[in-house]
């Protein structure tokens, strides 16, 4: 698969990468050389809590979106993240 280097050098993974490796929007990766080659590798520090999740609402026992208060606002590119590890 082929990336292109944008301007300001930002170059984007392509969708099927990020999906299989988990990759998501906001995602630290450490990029270092090997060998003439570029290496990007997830960077091993303390994952950050989750700021919004799925969760089974105490009142109905139907499957709901639970927002830390200090959250920002769910985009639905957010929504559909969270829509695709639910089973």
């Amino acid at each position: 698969m082929q990336a292109k280097v944008l301007e300001k050098g930002q170059i984007v993974l392509p969708r099927s990468i990020r999906k299989r490796l988990g990759i998501k929007e906001g995602d630290q990766l450490n990029a270092n050389v090997l060998d003439g080659n570029i290496v990007l590798s997830r960077q091993t520090t303390t994952p950050k809590s989750k700021k919004a999740r799925i969760v089974n609402s105490p009142v109905t026992g139907l499957p709901v979106i639970e927002v830390d208060k200090d959250a920002p606002v769910l985009t639905s590119e957010m929504v559909r993240d969270l829509l695709s590890d639910f089973p």
